[in-house]
């Protein structure tokens, strides 16, 4: 039973990511795997409740991993910077999941209005309480950490999306030299934003 649901989910992830929640169907999701449409139904109810459980298990991923990360460097500061760095690292590792999340930011605006859930709400806080936590940011609380934070995210998400033209475009190698120049660029951000208090 769980071999199956993870079976789902990780079907979900890919067609949800492709086609966003509106281009996406239950049949489209069951297409590649030995199960029906009515299978899948059965296990989670409807597309909403599969989507959700996408974007919590993505989410319980990425907490985890601050958790991990919390738990190597108790400095704010070290683990701030930690953090963005293994995001990039994670997304890059995780491609399918970072379109994912950049188009449940993007593409929400008819569910964002009924949306009873918001999976991402307490990663997102969770990093902005983070960056307020550290000592030269400390008058920058509330929306100016949230936008710092959203600012990274958004630079690492875009970056990581556009790994498929970027790579035809110039190439494998020079594809490879770019992303060790997108990490290096990140750190710089990061602590030059840092030292300004944002």
């Amino acid at each position: 039973m769980t071999e199956t649901r993870e079976r789902f989910i990780q079907a979900a992830t890919t067609v949800f990511a492709e086609r966003g929640f509106y281009g996406a169907s239950i049949a489209a999701v069951a297409e590649d795997l030995p199960f029906t449409k009515q299978a899948l139904l059965h296990h989670f109810g409807s597309k909403e409740k599969l989507y959700g459980e996408v974007l919590k298990r993505i989410s319980d991923r990425l907490t985890a991993e601050l958790d991990v990360i919390g738990k190597r460097h108790t400095e704010p500061r070290a683990r701030f910077e930690e953090t963005f760095i293994e995001f990039y690292r994670s997304s890059l590792a995780n491609p399918r999941e970072t379109a994912l999340l950049m188009r449940e930011l993007l593409d929400n605006k008819r569910r964002a209005e009924t949306s009873k859930s918001w999976y991402l709400k307490p990663l997102l806080n969770t990093l902005a309480d983070l960056a307020a936590s550290i000592p030269s940011a400390r008058l920058a609380r509330g929306g100016a950490a949230l936008a710092f934070v959203y600012q990274l995210l958004g630079a690492i998400s875009y970056f990581v999306v556009s790994e498929p033209t970027l790579s035809t475009m110039y190439g494998d190698q020079d594809f490879e030299a770019l992303q060790a120049g997108f990490e290096k660029q990140l750190r710089i951000l990061i602590t030059s934003r840092l030292d300004a208090g944002f």
